[in-house]
């Protein structure tokens, strides 16, 4: 989509936006927030050439609204696998009503404002280190590739969520015109003595692609 046609369609989708809200504050102005259904996690998710040792729950707390990320947290899942003496850790956790920003997370971890941003087919994911760790962050999008941003994550929102058969359950209260759920996946591993730093990047982003795919096909499902 060339930048033209996407100004076309955010305007569009704005007007469009703009005039069902008016039309909703008059034929039903009592607005609620739909609840999200729980999630659960597997204890085992396969990833092709690493062996899963362990399983654990991940902490809500550590991530409280707004410390982080904004929105409700559902649910949380820590993965970790092994292959030929390396480690990698990964945490899932699943977000409502959410605006899908994680950099406020990755600033307080590095103390940098811009981290290393990446993209590819799958969207856009962060890279970065700290205390002798390297790190890929990202949010998962019920629809569109992966974001960072809350200017991505609306960008997603915007352009695949607008659609018609939303319109009557947001009339009823029971989900919003927009699919504002995350899958915040957060990979880490240790830089090994003598490995560069690349290296361990290009080991999480080959854990990434396999695990980006895999929860692309099993967002869960969109029940209130």
């Amino acid at each position: 989509m060339t930048v033209q046609k996407f100004r076309i369609a955010l305007l569009a989708t704005t007007a469009i936006g703009i005039i069902l809200v008016l039309i909703k504050s008059i034929v039903n102005p009592v607005s609620r927030n739909p609840q999200i259904a729980e999630f659960a996690f597997p204890e085992t998710v396969p990833l092709p050439k690493w062996q899963l040792v362990a399983t654990d729950a991940v902490n809500p707390h550590l991530v409280k609204p707004p410390t982080y990320i904004s929105g409700e947290f559902v649910s949380g899942k820590h993965y970790r696998y092994s292959r030929n003496g390396t480690t990698i850790d990964i945490e899932m956790r699943y977000f409502a009503n959410t605006n899908g920003d994680l950099k406020s997370f990755i600033t307080h971890q590095t103390g940098q404002l811009s981290p290393v941003l990446r993209q590819q087919d799958r969207g856009v994911y962060a890279l970065f280190s700290h205390q002798e760790k390297a790190y890929l962050s990202a949010c998962i999008n019920p629809s569109g590739g992966s974001t960072v941003t809350s200017d991505r994550f609306n960008r997603n929102r915007l352009l695949y969520d607008p659609h018609w058969q939303r319109i009557v359950p947001w009339f009823l209260g029971e989900k919003g015109l927009q699919d504002r759920r995350c899958l915040w996946a957060h990979l880490s591993v240790a830089i090994a003595d003598g490995d560069s730093i690349d290296s361990a990047y290009q080991t999480l982003e080959t854990v990434w692609f396999s695990w980006y795919d895999r929860w692309n096909l099993h967002f869960p499902i969109e029940h209130y």
